[in-house]
């Protein structure tokens, strides 16, 4: 029988996980949503379903490709287009990034990345009539695109330029430039392990870093990796595995987690054997936080509030955990989204909550007691100067400097004043992969007996 007049075409393949990629990028960069949030939970996108996972991790892929070399690509889409990026079809615009993306950076043949793209912009009824130009563009992108990227290889697109200039004046030019290239490179997956690291390391294809965190290049469904139905790891960059580790000793000892969720500090206190009150004031974060728990086969004891409020136990904590909300700039090379939804004039308003956050943990724990800070931010605000103002503030409490080893002998992590300061550019590797880490803070401040 002749197939009906009326049938719904095949999907091209790879088609779907593009479109879905458009409707992402147009999201962060138009509609200041993170990826996090269209990739998971309650606003992910539908399409997401019934995407294979192969295509998903296609789709993840380019849009963080996109997103890590957006100031290049803008830079090489400005050259080939003379009247720029069209702004009344925002599908032409993604549909440009997406094929430039491929083209430059990802292993797709330049043919197929152009074909789709160009079927990208037919089946939006806005974007149609620049089919052709986008077809123009990414083919001259192709035979000319490399050679733009080569004139502008020595200047850092890819950061805003608030960032970078805050950077530079914080860290240097140099240091700022080697952070700003690490963060171009595709991360690695970095694991926390119960135990036995290297037989972990040898069955995921990775290595084991000094500090004890697994890192291996797999890439795909974490779900679907040996070891996580059995609970016997779980996904947490190498930097933010050493904050929970300056407490020392915590067996046995009552420890207060007051920004717990998703759970990966809360995991490491649980394991080593501290009773874990975990606080989280968003009651989704804390269900996937429970979910991980139980996997994880660990206990905690578990409160959905806003720390800054919250009145406390019937005993004050040996040690309370306050990794707090932030900008997040350090973590840019796992979310590069945060480059382009952040503002400079956040980091006021988030400087405000960590001083209520500094202030209601100094007020919970006992004399005696340890205060570990620690921000996933690379801006001093949020970070050293947060640590120096409390410690005005607060005369019973003092700083208790990190020693070298306890984080593996990496000096270069500690600072003149004995905090930690962890840079993307730090740990370099023969592979830049497999190199970096997350931009982390951390202050271990200790309550006067007194």
């Amino acid at each position: 029988m002749p197939p009906s007049r009326f049938a719904v075409p095949a999907e091209v393949p790879g088609l779907a996980a593009r479109r879905i990629a458009a409707d992402i990028l147009d999201g962060v960069l138009h509609k200041h949503r993170t990826l996090d949030d269209q990739l998971d939970g309650a606003g992910a996108h539908p399409g997401l379903k019934s995407l294979a996972d192969r295509d998903r991790a296609l789709m993840r892929r380019l849009v963080s490709t996109i997103l890590r070399k957006l100031g290049t690509l803008g830079h090489v889409l400005s050259r080939l287009l003379d009247r720029g990026i069209p702004t009344d079809a925002p599908r032409a615009q993604s549909a440009l990034l997406i094929g430039a993306a491929q083209i430059l950076w990802m292993d797709v043949p330049d043919h197929a990345a152009v074909d789709l793209s160009v079927r990208l912009v037919q089946s939006d009824r806005r974007a149609a009539k620049y089919a052709g130009l986008v077809n123009a563009v990414l083919r001259r992108c192709a035979r000319e695109g490399q050679g733009l990227i080569d004139e502008v290889k020595l200047q850092t697109l890819d950061l805003p330029p608030w960032m970078l200039a805050r950077w530079s004046a914080h860290y240097g030019e140099e240091t700022a430039r080697d952070m700003a290239l690490a963060l171009g490179h595709e991360p690695s997956l970095d694991l926390t392990v119960k135990a036995d690291a290297p037989q972990w390391a040898s069955r995921l294809h990775g290595e084991t870093l000094p500090t004890g965190t697994v890192r291996t290049l797999l890439q795909g469904s974490v779900t679907m990796l040996p070891g996580f139905a059995e609970g016997q790891w779980w996904v947490q960059d190498a930097a933010a595995a050493l904050p929970a580790r300056l407490f020392g000793d915590v067996k046995d000892k009552a420890i207060a987690d007051l920004c717990a969720a998703p759970g990966g500090k809360t995991a490491q206190l649980a394991l080593a054997g501290a009773r874990v009150t975990a606080l989280d004031r968003s009651p989704a974060r804390m269900a996937r936080l429970r979910d991980n728990f139980s996997r994880l086969a660990l206990q905690t004891e578990t409160i959905v509030t806003d720390a800054a409020e919250w009145p406390g136990a019937n005993e004050a904590f040996d040690g309370i955990l306050v990794d707090a909300p932030c900008t997040s700039t350090g973590t840019i090379r796992r979310h590069p989204d945060v480059a382009w939804l952040r503002q400079e004039a956040d980091i006021a308003a988030l400087s405000g909550l960590q001083k209520r956050l500094l202030q209601r943990a100094t007020a919970l724990l006992k004399p005696g007691g340890t205060l570990v800070y620690c921000t996933c931010s690379l801006e001093p605000e949020e970070g050293e100067q947060a640590i120096s103002a409390l410690l005005a503030d607060e005369p019973g409490l003092k700083r208790a400097p990190i020693e070298r080893d306890e984080v593996a002998d990496l000096d270069e992590i500690i600072t003149a004043d004995g905090d930690l300061r962890t840079l993307p550019c730090h740990l370099p590797h023969a592979d830049p992969r497999l190199g970096g880490l997350d931009g982390f803070y951390a202050a271990r401040l200790v309550k006067s007996a007194g």
